[in-house]
């Protein structure tokens, strides 16, 4: 199918946060890497797609937004869990009967659960399917349900003979243990052997029937989940589910200038202790509830930082297509999908540390979308760091930079069009404006975030 756009949307933003901390390490540090000999502060391109798709499907949710009239995925291990409540809810199942069903099926469509009691009833992967896909698992189940249970009779019977096996395995086990350290032992070490190779053998479960298999992978389906097509998936599991390319590309985001950030000393108050306190009537009392009532350090960041994010038109055109659109279904959907993407790149931020940094209401200093047909990432215009001292405010002296790489490279590649510019920064609209009465501004100014769509 053809698109007449180019087929490559590229956005470049700069923003900044001052005292926070969007996304840390294992250890509660910022993410950082080296480039350019200095070191920058970093926001992964995880933490960025997470906090975009996220963003877009509650505005979904809410019916909000260009994708309001579509359905969304959700990426989490409770299948079994969301298909027991619609079978309760809609179809009158007993509790115990519904989550064993649930579960069972799943596992006949090869998907594997925890074997710690917090995780029995949890996929051990995260699975990215439509929000509804429990609903319609329940709906397929409950109407197929002579099929079911014949099958759910095989699967007990194959689950029973392996708890068995296990049984016998455990107290074989049990017995190795109690022998001596003599000659005995040499016998002991073929029999750990084949209880070892025992072990391994997983529960053969039969196969679920073709129309049942069929309903539960259609219920898994991306269909007109708008985020799935555009940031992808990946399941190994289950063969007949489609792994997805998605249309999106994230950049790791990081900072132009030097990395910044304090190791943040906090104290918190036990407000029962500073009410006895206040009311001590001797200094001995007052002593006894002296002090905070917990201490720690928590390290923030501050700076400005680039960062770069493309849509691939065509993929997502192909994906809507393979999730069972019609060429001119796929068209609208795409270009809903183009607006959102391009609303929550600009609007969408990491949540981390949020009620305490208030990082959330932090808006990018400036936002550059234009079409190629290839992504172009501006990275190495900051490759060089910015220097404060001499270059003046990181932000400023970033936009200047980023647009004079932008103007070089319209100028030499004739795929690179132009593209849209928009700022929430006073001293960036200020060089926008001048730039705009010299005529050397390298793309088109934009008051509003959705004119920033072609």
């Amino acid at each position: 199918m053809t698109n007449p756009t180019p087929q490559y949307l590229s956005l470049h933003a700069l923003e900044t946060f001052a005292a926070a901390l969007p996304v840390r390490d294992e250890n509660g540090q910022p993410k950082a890497f080296v480039y350019g000999g200095a070191e920058r502060t970093a926001i992964s391109s995880q933490a960025r797609r997470r906090a975009e798709r996220t963003h877009s499907r509650h505005r979904a949710n809410r019916g909000e937004g260009p994708l309001a009239s579509y359905s969304s995925g959700r990426r989490t291990r409770e299948w079994a869990l969301f298909t027991r409540d619609a079978l309760i809810k809609n179809h009158d199942w007993d509790s115990d009967q519904a989550i064993y069903a649930a579960k069972a099926a799943l596992e006949g469509l090869g998907l594997k659960f925890g074997e710690k009691e917090s995780t029995t009833l949890l996929t051990k992967v995260l699975l990215y399917a439509p929000t509804d896909s429990g609903d319609r698992i329940a709906d397929h189940i409950n109407t197929h349900a002579d099929a079911f249970n014949t099958w759910l009779t095989q699967y007990t019977a194959a689950k029973a003979e392996a708890a068995a096996k296990e049984e016998v395995r455990k107290n074989a086990k049990k017995n190795i243990r109690k022998k001596t350290t003599t000659a005995a032992d040499d016998d002991a070490e073929p029999a750990t052997k084949d209880i070892k190779e025992e072990k391994e053998q997983e529960i053969k479960i039969p196969p679920l029937p073709k129309d049942l298999r069929t309903g539960i992978l259609t219920a898994f389906a991306p269909r007109d989940a708008i985020d799935i097509t555009v940031f992808g998936r990946f399941l190994a599991e289950v063969a007949e589910l489609r792994t997805v390319d998605g249309a999106a590309q994230h950049s790791w985001a990081f900072t132009i200038a030097p990395a910044e950030h304090i190791d943040d000393f906090y104290a918190a108050a036990d407000d029962a202790k500073l009410e006895r306190r206040e009311n001590a009537l001797d200094f001995l009392d007052a002593a006894d509830n002296a002090g905070a009532g917990m201490t720690g350090y928590q390290s923030l960041i501050s700076g400005t930082f680039y960062r770069h994010a493309a849509l691939d038109r065509d993929k997502l055109r192909v994906n809507l297509r393979a999730a069972g659109m019609t060429e001119d279904q796929a068209d609208l959907a795409a270009q809903a999908a183009e607006a959102e993407f391009i609303q929550a790149f600009v609007d969408a931020v990491p949540r981390a540390k949020a009620n305490s940094t208030a990082s959330t209401g932090t808006l990018p200093n400036l936002v550059l979308a234009h079409e190629g047909a290839r992504p172009y990432f501006y990275a190495a215009a900051f490759q060089t760091q910015i220097d404060e001292a001499s270059d003046g405010p990181a932000a400023l002296a970033g936009a200047k930079r980023l647009l004079d790489h932008h103007r070089l490279i319209t100028t030499k590649r004739s795929d690179a069009t132009p593209g849209r510019l928009l700022t929430y920064d006073l001293d960036i609209q200020n060089l926008i404006d001048q730039l705009t009465a010299d005529g050397t501004l390298p793309a088109s100014e934009v008051a509003t975030l959705e004119e920033l769509t072609a």
